[in-house]
């Protein structure tokens, strides 16, 4: 297997040295289910630097090749997640899917693109993780349209107590090739981040609905 201690940090220093995480705990930022966060993951930026995106391919072909020999179908979650899912499909000669956030509006009106056979067994890409529902709806539309989901694969995860609830519930296993926890110890070891503002992305975390509110 992977030595997940040592991909976790090694792609938590990716991300940090391609500037994809800003960190602004006096100035936060809104996002778009009106949460206020210390933090924003943009992951999308991975596709600009050749070899982050590699890296990433590499490590995500890695985990699948060790957790789910077997794998018949790699499957991306729109939009974040489609380029490198097809990057891993491509390094492993798999078939390639993607799961839209909602069914297109005309045509055909599908949710999946692509060919997805019953009983197929497939690996989910994902890019990040917060609480997990988009994820696992995903996974979910998979599954309706007669997939074998074998597991989530993605690159970040905000460990959100909610996150572990949902997918424990879903019965759908998840491994991230990167997660908060191990983020914020480069960063403050990097002088990223001061220890008051670590303090204060931890008691995010716990809590993030409420967090930052008079």
């Amino acid at each position: 297997m992977p030595n997940f201690d040592t991909m976790q940090a090694a792609v938590a220093e990716m991300l940090l040295q391609i500037n994809t995480i800003k960190v602004q705990p006096s100035n936060p930022f809104t996002w778009a289910s009106g949460w206020k966060a210390p933090i924003y993951c943009d992951n999308r930026k991975i596709l600009s630097y050749p070899e982050a995106r590699t890296f990433i391919r590499d490590s995500f072909v890695e985990v699948i090749t060790e957790k789910y020999r077997g794998v018949e179908v790699i499957a991306g979650v729109a939009t974040g997640a489609i380029a490198h899912g097809a990057l891993v499909a491509e390094m492993l000669g798999l078939p390639f899917i993607y799961v839209r956030s909602e069914p297109k509006s005309h045509g055909l009106e599908n949710l999946i693109e692509g060919d997805l056979l019953p009983g197929q067994k497939v690996v989910v890409v994902e890019d990040l993780v917060s609480t997990g529902g988009s994820s696992l709806k995903a996974a979910a539309a998979v599954q309706a349209n007669g997939g074998d989901v074998m597991g989530m694969v993605a690159i970040f995860t905000y460990e959100f107590p909610k996150a572990r609830e949902n997918f424990a519930q879903a019965g759908v296993e998840l491994t991230t090739l990167s997660r908060y926890q191990v983020l914020i110890e480069r960063a403050l070891a990097a002088g990223e981040i001061t220890p008051g503002q670590m303090e204060s992305l931890m008691r995010w975390r716990e809590d993030p609905a409420n967090w930052g509110r008079s």
